[in-house]
């Protein structure tokens, strides 16, 4: 998130807390496997760290719970325990689908196009860029800002509605929503093949994910009554709202150097919305596709138990993570966790860009949320059993994350200023030890 707020999309990164007090309703009727229980036995046996800074070898690797697309697809299929395994209350908040038809073919033509997207002209870069919706369309350049305030040029972003155009024509809408109710921009003479690869990846992504939904209102509704039109899965087919982003990470001419943060390419935050699609990302080398440099790069995530373990999935598997918005209307059955991205480190990563597909499927602006007592989720801001819409609840959001953007900026001068008095200070140190010096 950033000078524009992300917090108006669903990539938005909310608090940098490393905890979040929870309290989860449980399924009884559902246990761990063996193979799950042994992996959250080493996942807290070797996850303890007492800060960021320690080596990102004493966080250990696990795979994503999978379902393959062939049982996703079966309405009849009971997946209730792999449901439980990635979403539940000691999931990861995150689970894959792995063969997906046509999937990895779509992946690769929008991937691609990210880097010619990026070294487009300037000027027309500037015309695809709407700073009335903050950034939340079209092209988006160095207007997020990172954990230290400072502003974002690692990466640039191209945002679109890939289910929708133009979402509303109602131009009250459209001013109180920008970032949700605007329209498309596509770069039609420039590189008009970005709307088809867009649309057709964002689409299918949308279709699983719809299909993942379905089997998470079954999964919620054996531990409590959801009306009809109330569950995840209608709440995302009626929504006009839904966001694709398109990443493209710049080469670095020196490779990222080793330091203590593990997340250096994406902070640390938890998804605003009610599910987020991702694809693996794709790196480059001149042109030509490589594997990762850096085994410790990728997609980390803290756990509920305040541990942090890195998470990887298939190259041709589509991840789901679970958005804070559907913790909150599933009563807590499902639960969304803290994440960030750390690039790679090191002399071998110069020249490498990296592209990435993200789409933040979320309920309509006007579609109205419970926040139930259970939830304890915004809660100095949101009263329990409080009923607010998503765009209200949005706003509420954006004005937090508005006044902690600012802080961090306040932050960021006085460290400067105090880097430059240290710094100061030692030439002065030095001048007066060499006057002494030479007095004696």
């Amino acid at each position: 998130m950033s000078s524009h707020s992300h917090l108006m999309t669903p990539s938005t990164s909310l608090l940098l807390s490393k905890t979040r007090s929870h309290h989860h309703h449980s399924l009884s009727t559902y246990h761990f496997s063996k193979r799950y229980r042994s992996r959250q036995i080493l996942c807290r046996a070797k996850t303890t760290v007492s800060s960021e800074s320690e080596s990102q070898s004493s966080f250990p690797i696990l795979t994503t719970v999978s379902i393959p697309f062939s049982q996703l697809k079966d309405k009849n299929s009971d997946l209730s325990l792999k449901i439980d395994e990635g979403f539940g209350r000691n999931g990861l908040g995150i689970l894959s689908v792995t063969d997906v038809p046509g999937y990895p073919s779509l992946r690769a033509n929008l991937l691609r196009l990210a880097p010619r997207l990026a070294n487009l002209p300037k000027e027309v870069k500037e015309d695809l860029e709407d700073p009335h919706s903050r950034y939340n369309f079209g092209w988006s350049h160095g207007k997020e800002k990172l954990e230290t305030g400072k502003p974002d040029l690692l990466k640039g972003s191209f945002y679109a509605n890939p289910i929708h155009d133009t979402p509303t024509s109602e131009p009250s809408l459209i001013q109180r929503y920008p970032s949700y109710c605007g329209s498309n921009i596509w770069p039609s003479s420039a590189l008009p093949e970005l709307e088809v690869a867009f649309k057709a990846l964002g689409k299918l992504m949308f279709d699983v994910g719809l299909m993942l939904a379905y089997h998470c209102d079954q999964y919620v509704s054996k531990g409590k009554k959801i009306n009809k039109d109330e569950g995840l899965k209608p709440i995302l087919h009626r929504s006009r709202c839904h966001k694709g982003r398109l990443l493209y990470y710049f080469p670095s001419q020196q490779g990222i150097q080793d330091g203590n943060s593990i997340s250096s390419w994406c902070g640390w935050h938890t998804d605003h919305g009610s599910l987020t699609g991702l694809t693996c990302g794709m790196f480059m080398r001149d042109g030509i596709e490589i594997p990762c440099p850096d085994s410790a790069a990728g997609l980390y995530i803290r756990t509920r138990s305040d541990q942090i373990v890195k998470v990887v999935y298939g190259k041709d598997d589509i991840a789901y993570q679970i958005g804070e918005t559907t913790e909150i209307l599933s009563g807590g059955y499902l639960c969304a966790t803290p994440h960030c991205v750390q690039a790679p480190k090191g002399k071998d990563t110069a020249g490498i860009e990296r592209s990435t597909f993200a789409l933040f499927m979320q309920p309509d602006w006007d579609e109205r949320l419970g926040f139930p007592e259970e939830v304890h989720i915004h809660k100095e801001l949101i009263a329990s059993n409080a009923s607010l819409t998503f765009g209200e609840y949005s706003e509420i959001l954006l004005d937090k994350y508005y006044h902690r953007k600012k802080l961090l900026e306040v932050i960021g001068r006085w460290a400067s200023h105090i880097e430059k008095l240290l710094i100061r200070g030692s030439y002065i140190n030095k001048f007066v030890k060499a006057a002494e010096s030479w007095h004696r």
